[in-house]
């Protein structure tokens, strides 16, 4: 069975503005890793949208810094499944549009064997934690105060425990805590 893990850069404050994080080398080789390790990555359309509209070109034109082409290569090789209901189609080359609900999507993915599936977008893993199908969350927090940016968990209606399983930290601050459900 395939895990189901969030996976985000947040900020100290629960933004998830992807600008304002520290996004250097050794985060890149750590999510290159992370992407390199999984078979897909879901993505609501504004994630979608902002990455493809920037990782595709790198692959084409490298920057030359060898960690975030690498991170490029690995984004574009990976399976991209893509919820949105205004777009129709997808030109980033491994893209896909969902045909089925975001539920019944990730509840097929889950009897599915293989490696992780990687929730990459904030509104889905806020969906599918209201949905209890999410197995891990990596959630990586940068040492930043944003003033501006989308809030992870939002109109959560239950409680829910989480239990930290180990934690690992980068040179610049940021620190990835990997959390699991709780079994009930």
């Amino acid at each position: 069975m395939a895990k189901i893990v969030a996976t985000l850069n947040i900020m100290l404050n629960g933004s998830c503005d992807h600008t304002s994080g520290l996004a250097d080398e050794e985060v890149h080789d750590h999510y290159t890793e992370v992407i390199r390790g999984s078979d897909i990555i879901l993505y609501g359309r504004t994630t979608y949208q902002l990455m493809e509209g920037y990782w595709p070109g790198l692959v084409k034109n490298p920057s030359g810094e060898k960690s975030m082409d690498e991170f490029a290569i690995a984004l574009h090789n990976i399976q991209k499944v893509v919820f949105s209901r205004t777009l129709k189609t997808l030109h980033w080359e491994t893209s896909v549009l969902a045909k089925r609900s975001l539920e019944d999507e990730v509840r097929s993915l889950k009897k599915q064997p293989g490696k992780d599936v990687l929730i990459g977008s904030p509104s889905l893993i806020n969906e599918l934690t209201k949905l209890g199908l999410i197995d891990e969350y990596h959630l990586c927090i940068h040492p930043v105060i944003a003033p501006d940016g989308l809030l992870l968990f939002k109109n959560i209606q239950e409680r829910l425990i989480l239990k930290l399983m180990k934690t690992k930290t980068f040179q610049a601050g940021q620190v990835i805590h990997y959390y699991e459900r709780k079994k009930d």
